[in-house]
């Protein structure tokens, strides 16, 4: 079983004067290209979108500063950890707007010069660096027509990582880590996972939703899933469909295709309510060794 990462974060001025009731939480849907500049400006763009919206938790797709024409475009731009223009792009937005931003992933250095580590960074409200979670499932298909072999360019990580919030607990993930559902048993209670993802269109339309809303039901927790969605210049079609599902299993809202953001309210009330009624998370009887 990885190693369980914990990172506590303090309230800012702004965040500890809002109200204890109903959190409003965004995703982002993208369909990012080759140009990162290009594509944080497109993120920039839909960020402030949500932000007009009320959402004051915002999460970018997988990949969303660069879907290039080929796998190893990503290790031409990987960045070191705490530098270079996406990181400082990421945490301009999160200061800018106060807000907690989640930037889906990116491609930071690893140990080889050759790969780098799909990276899901979270910022809190003063733009500063609060988690780091490196993805630990790397996706492998050999279907048809379509092949990946994420682990050619991408070193796996090792350790599970929720963020203890003002808003709640946050658990991080990253796409395919969505099939494998110890790694969210592993975060314990958590009242929100976040998934960015950048799933194919096959897969997507085939498991996407079913996944997403079972990891809700299971955890009885939010389930934020920001997805890239449409067709990309290297030919590769992802499913988006981005969607918010609550603890019971409802999808509170959604975005089939294209560019765009969904929106819907956190209730913590709620939540404990449906916890209580149907304690089944106290009600576990195995456990990992």
């Amino acid at each position: 079983m990885p190693i369980k990462s914990r990172t506590k974060t303090t309230k800012s001025s702004k965040t500890s004067k809002a109200s204890p009731g109903i959190v409003k939480i965004a995703g982002i849907q993208m369909a990012s290209g080759p140009s990162v500049s290009a594509n944080l400006s497109e993120a920039e763009r839909l960020i402030e979108i949500a932000v007009n919206q009320g959402a004051i938790l915002i999460a970018l797709p997988e990949y969303f500063a660069i879907m290039g024409m080929k796998d190893t475009d990503k290790v031409k731009v990987r960045e070191k950890e705490g530098s270079g223009p996406i990181q400082r792009f990421l945490s301009k937005m999160a200061k800018t707007h106060h807000i907690w931003l989640i930037g889906g992933s990116l491609p930071l250095e690893s140990n080889s010069p050759d790969k780098v580590r799909n990276t899901c960074l979270m910022y809190d409200p003063t733009g500063k660096q609060v988690a780091r979670y490196d993805k630990i499932h790397l996706f492998n298909l050999d279907l048809g027509n379509e092949h990946y072999r994420e682990d050619d360019t991408i070193e796996a990580g090792e350790k599970v990582v929720v963020v203890d919030t003002p808003l709640g607990r946050v658990g991080l993930s990253l796409c395919y880590d969505l099939r494998f559902p110890e790694l969210y048993r592993a975060m314990g209670e958590v009242d929100l996972i976040v998934v960015p993802a950048a799933f194919t269109d096959t897969t997507g339309r085939a498991h996407w939703e079913t996944l997403i809303r079972a990891r809700a039901i299971e955890n009885q927790c939010y389930v934020l899933a920001s997805a890239q969605g449409g067709y990309h210049l290297s030919g590769r079609e992802t499913h988006g469909n981005s969607m918010i599902v609550d603890p019971w299993g409802v999808v509170q809202d959604r975005l089939p295709r294209g560019s765009g953001v969904v929106v819907a309210g956190m209730n913590p009330a709620y939540q404990a309510s449906l916890r209580n009624s149907l304690p089944a998370l106290k009600h576990r009887t195995l456990h990992a060794c």
